[in-house]
C-alpha cells in the first residue's frame, strides 16, 4: 500500500501535470479484482495488473496493455 496517497490520487496528479499527462499508466494493484477495477477503468489507465502477478508473464502483460 502506498503511504501518503493511493494510486488513484497519484494517477490524477500525473494527469493534471502537463509534463506527465501523456505518459501511459499501468496500475499494479492488490485491489485489481475488486470494485476498484471499475474506478481504474473510468480513469482511462492503459492496463491493470493484479497482485500476485506472474513475473514470467509480466512483460507480455505490459506489452498487451500498451499495444
Amino acid at each position: 500500500m502506498m503511504p501518503d496517497m493511493d494510486g488513484t490520487v497519484t494517477f490524477q496528479k500525473l494527469q493534471a501535470n502537463p509534463t506527465t499527462k501523456h505518459i501511459p499508466v499501468i496500475v499494479l494493484t492488490a485491489r485489481g479484482r475488486t470494485a476498484k477495477q471499475g474506478l481504474f477503468a473510468d480513469l482511462n489507465v492503459k492496463g491493470i495488473i493484479s497482485k500476485p502477478f506472474n513475473s514470467h508473464k509480466l512483460a507480455a502483460q505490459i506489452e498487451a496493455a500498451l499495444a
